[in-house]
């Protein structure tokens, strides 16, 4: 393996500052102690290099020597891989943090996303698409990850990578108010985002962004 390096956009409006995905890998590379540095790709004119990393022109990737990882859950699993301190090395340990790893992607993640889109777009209330993601989120996923939470401190035991995901998925549904009735998911997430890890990361993808303000003198 080689040197890391986490490539993100060199700016993004306001709204999403604190949530761009790279946060995830910024969470989990200062949990793991692995040095790291950061590598800024333009927001606005996105180049054919961009899209020869990552195919649909987002962020994060994750260059490892002459290895080059989009989508934050790949990176987050390539990361666990080598870094004890965010996967444990028994196999019914790895199983537990991988399919808690695909269920805040695949079932949660899914489910919150075209929710929050909406929300964005000012699409709430009693709006008809809104009904029917915001009964999916909460009655099909919130309502079962409650019991789940309620009863454990991390989802697999001790914390990993599948926390790091879980735990920024939900942060996002809480930024709109989506967690007032899920006690224990709120819970989680304050002890996730307690973390000094977090707390790292997220200041510096904030510095970062507005160090690009400095430049542009948004």
């Amino acid at each position: 393996m080689g040197d890391l390096t986490l490539t993100t956009f060199d700016w993004v409006p306001e709204p999403p500052r604190g949530y761009v995905r790279d946060l995830r890998v910024r969470w989990a590379l200062e949990e793991s102690g692995l040095p790291y540095r950061v590598e800024s790709v333009p927001f606005r004119d996105r180049k054919p290099e961009h899209f020869a990393h990552q195919p649909f022109g987002q962020v994060p990737w994750l260059t490892d020597g002459d290895i080059s990882i989009f989508e934050s859950g790949a990176i987050l699993l390539h990361l666990g891989n080598r870094s004890d301190a965010l996967m444990p090395a028994d196999p019914r340990g790895r199983a537990e943090v991988l399919e808690w790893l695909f269920a805040a992607l695949n079932s949660v993640e899914a489910a919150s996303l075209p929710w929050s889109i909406l929300i964005f777009s000012g699409i709430t209330g009693d709006a008809p698409a809104y009904g029917l993601m915001d009964s999916f989120l909460k009655d099909h996923r919130l309502k079962h990850m409650e019991p789940v939470l309620a009863g454990r401190e991390w989802l697999a035991g001790t914390f990993s990578v599948a926390d790091i995901l879980m735990a920024d998925v939900l942060r996002l549904i809480n930024r709109f108010d989506g967690l007032a009735e899920y006690p224990a998911c709120r819970d989680y997430v304050a002890r996730a985002t307690a973390r000094p890890s977090f707390a790292k990361a997220h200041a510096d993808q904030m510095a970062h962004f507005a160090a690009a303000d400095c430049k542009t003198g948004a």
